[in-house]
């Protein structure tokens, strides 16, 4: 079988933080990552962010990037346009360096509340710049950060994944047989992860090893060049299954046996842009090792 050069098979917008992705054939990346990608967030009155880690919810939320802002879809509630708001960063916040943000109108708040089930508010950050990367995830405060958690450009790879596939299936059969032993009724099928799960801006496929990107340095696609920041800790998030949003114990179990380290476990990288331009799906992907 013939090597398939690394290439670009995926890319991912999510505008507001923990609503569901947009899949892109290309994508625009400045210094603080995606256009768009997590410029909005909700929170609750004391300013507190909600992600789908408690308001699984959220996932079935999308919001598409429009010429004048986002427009919310979700089922069982009408299409809403919010447009950019033109107001100062005037509502308190509670995310790491950022204090205060923008409030996106009485009708942003009231579908968004519809949606969680309980009054909430919907924000905008005007300028990522304000917010900066953390020195504790390969940043400065010169790196712009939106309201993503730690890296503005999260990079993931099909090897990776079919890699964990294989892992999770071993660790099903162990369990299988162990119920079979005890007499109780085997686990339910072990199916393979979607990479939704990951949240992921770029996704590249080809010839590579698993978790080959762990030792990428650099990686330069299409206009854009990017380096390494950190690799991803991943949380209860990636456990919720993003079309029925049923909460299980994997992929973090298998990730806990396998990719353990420091107290976390690891799927993914974070990049910071060197260079912005455009991204396309199909896009040749060039890597230098760390």
């Amino acid at each position: 079988m013939r090597a398939t050069t690394p290439f670009v098979s995926g890319l991912t917008v999510y505008p507001v933080k923990s609503f569901a992705g947009t899949a892109l054939t290309s994508m625009e990346l400045d210094a603080a990552g995606p256009l768009g990608d997590r410029r909005w967030m909700v929170i609750d009155g004391d300013g507190a962010t909600l992600t789908a880690r408690k308001h699984p919810r959220m996932l079935a939320a999308v919001a598409t990037r429009d010429a004048h802002g986002v427009r919310l879809s979700a089922d069982g509630l009408p299409d809403l346009l919010v447009e950019v708001p033109a107001g100062p960063a005037d509502v308190p916040v509670q995310l790491s360096r950022l204090d205060t943000a923008t409030r996106a109108g009485d009708a942003a708040d009231a579908w968004c509340s519809e949606l969680i089930g309980h009054p909430v508010r919907l924000v905008w950050l005007d300028d990522p710049a304000r917010r900066g990367m953390s020195d504790e995830h390969g940043g400065t405060l010169a790196d712009p950060l939106a309201l993503t958690d730690t890296g503005p450009v999260h990079v993931t790879t099909t090897a990776s994944l079919h890699r964990l596939d294989a892992w999770a299936a071993e660790l099903h059969d162990e369990r299988v047989q162990a119920a079979l032993d005890a007499g109780k009724l085997p686990p339910e099928p072990q199916h393979p992860f979607d990479m939704r799960r990951f949240r992921p801006n770029l996704v590249v496929d080809g010839d590579l090893e698993p978790f080959a990107e762990d030792g990428w340095g650099r990686l330069v696609v299409g206009e854009v060049e990017l380096r390494f920041a950190d690799q991803c800790g991943r949380c209860v998030l990636t456990t919720i299954d993003p079309d029925t949003r049923v909460t299980g114990k994997e992929p973090l179990r298998t990730l806990a046996r396998h990719r353990r380290r420091d107290g976390e476990v690891w799927f993914g990288i974070q990049m910071v842009p060197v260079r912005g331009g455009r991204v396309r799906v199909g896009d040749p992907v060039e890597t230098t090792a760390r």
